[in-house]
């Protein structure tokens, strides 16, 4: 090696050393002693194969015991809930909106711990605490005891949907995200079959115990133990995964890589603070977010007092909730099939959203102008309301694969679950005392909420549509290659910063 090739690889040597140690993504200096590196599709094959196995199956059981946990009350409700602790009036649809205020207060404390923690250990951890707390609600006799409760659960439980949005960003392309986010999230539609089913089998517990307090009890334990087990192997970085070897770690960053977002960074960057706020896109999926969230109430914690309504018997409240979470189900594994077997085709991704929130408009408007003695009618009509899972999934969508840098995405990810907060504290509001059994005014909101969230739908594609184009142009002029694309990526730059990025429609 020449004087003059010496002194180029030194400082390229001392330039690197200069951006790692400043703020570019946590995984970068494993990146530079990486790239370039060669591999097979079979290879690629086998390390998502492991990937798959390591991250989905935790990730499944965690979301479906945070839904069951969340929406416990729902299946206690019909089972002395409001008489064992002293409920009167309002205060159920109380109990309801405070789990969300709890929700609101930790979303940005809790973006924050992400970004400095490690994302596995830490989600692991919340997941232990709520099971622990989960099951002290027996122990709560009035309602500031049970308010209390449902507060701190919410707060708990405010890691799980953003710390899993990072998580698909964290480890898979944007192509194969749609499909393994619905992986997890379909367990909406499988808490709701077989919460079913388990709060029928309570109903059938004659001894012991008030029947609700086993709803906590059971499900309070389970999460202490999924809790626990996901804390030894759910993994925090691909870099670092200790299921993968060295080469299958190289194999996984450079996958991740591709998406010109980078993986995690750990400092917080208030240049992307800043720039979220001006981003339309931000305000957008927090429009998204409160109009699918206001009708969330009644597929959630209402479910139950709606369904007995139409004049159901107590075990048909449970039972009969069966089919709408067989829908929900149903949508979210063949609409994260079509968006990812599609990816780039018939801009996918948004078609999904459009079509599920055009059933939801159609069920919600049946609510509200079918007559109440036409109750196997509203029923369906309610069981077309769960198509409203998959619109707001495909949203999550939106922030893992087209947000980028670390702080912009975090950010971005809790001001959307502020909406989600802010639309689930309105909902259990619209269910009015008076109204019962009708509860007219919550299905005319559950119609206006679905109809703003679609004008945002749209609002939304449009606005990347357009702005894709325009890149296109400006590169043909400018002539920026692939590789400058992944560069910024992993220097934490921007989806607006990195003007090879371009949004998945």
């Amino acid at each position: 090696m020449s004087e003059s090739d010496a002194k180029i690889e030194a400082a390229t040597t001392s330039a690197i050393s200069t951006i790692v140690s400043s703020d570019v993504d946590d995984n970068y200096e494993f990146f530079l002693q990486h790239r370039g590196l060669e591999y097979t599709p079979e290879e690629e094959k086998k390390v998502l194969r492991k990937i798959d196995l390591h991250l989905i199956p935790i990730l499944f059981f965690i979301y479906l015991l945070q839904y069951l946990d969340k929406n416990s009350i729902n299946f206690a409700s019909v089972y002395g809930l409001q008489t064992g602790t002293g409920l009167t009036g309002s205060d159920y649809s109380w109990l309801s909106s405070i789990f969300y205020f709890g929700y609101l207060i930790a979303q940005y404390p809790a973006g924050l711990a992400m970004q400095k923690l490690p994302v596995g250990k830490f989600l692991a951890s919340t997941t232990i605490v709520w099971g622990g707390l989960l099951m002290t609600t027996p122990a709560c006799h009035n309602f500031a005891g049970i308010a209390s409760n449902r507060f701190l659960l919410g707060m708990v439980e405010a890691v799980v949907n953003p710390g899993f949005v990072l998580l698909m960003s964290m480890w898979y392309t944007s192509r194969e995200q749609p499909l393994r986010l619905e992986a997890y999230y379909c367990t909406n539609g499988i808490a709701t079959m077989f919460g079913g089913l388990l709060g029928y089998a309570i109903g059938h517990i004659t001894t012991g115990l008030p029947r609700w307090m086993y709803v906590f009890l059971i499900f309070g334990a389970i999460s202490l133990v999924i809790g626990i087990l996901a804390f030894w192997f759910l993994p925090d970085l691909p870099s670092t995964a200790r299921f993968l070897n060295e080469r299958e770690r190289a194999i996984a960053l450079d996958r991740i890589a591709g998406n010109r977002q980078g993986v995690k960074n750990h400092q917080f960057k208030w240049d992307q603070v800043w720039q979220a706020a001006r981003d339309p896109k931000t305000w957008l999926l927090f429009v998204m977010a409160i109009g699918a969230q206001v009708p969330n109430s009644a597929l959630t914690s209402f479910t139950s007092i709606i369904v007995e309504s139409f004049g159901f018997d107590t075990l048909g409240t449970q039972y009969l909730q069966i089919p709408g979470g067989a829908v929900n189900f149903l949508t979210l594994i063949i609409g994260g099939f079509i968006a990812t077997k599609y990816h780039g085709r018939f801009h996918s991704r948004s078609v999904c959203m459009i079509v599920a929130n055009l059933t939801c408009i159609i069920g919600s408007a049946l609510l509200v102008g079918l007559s109440d003695s036409n109750k196997w009618g509203r029923l369906v009509a309610l069981w077309l309301c769960y198509f409203q899972g998959l619109g707001f999934s495909m949203s999550l969508t939106i922030v893992s694969s087209n947000i980028a840098g670390y702080t912009k995405k975090q950010v971005t990810g809790a001001l959307l679950f502020t909406g989600y907060c802010v639309g689930n504290i309105i909902g259990p509001q619209t269910f009015k005392s008076s109204e019962a059994p009708g509860y007219h005014s919550a299905y005319i909101a559950m119609l206006v909420g679905y109809t703003v969230k679609l004008t945002a739908i749209v609002a939304l594609y449009l606005y990347m549509y357009f702005e894709n184009k325009r890149r296109d142009r400006l590169a043909l002029e400018s002539g920026d290659s692939e590789d400058d694309g992944v560069e910024a990526g992993m220097l934490d730059q921007t989806e607006i910063d990195n003007k090879r990025f371009r949004y998945v429609l």
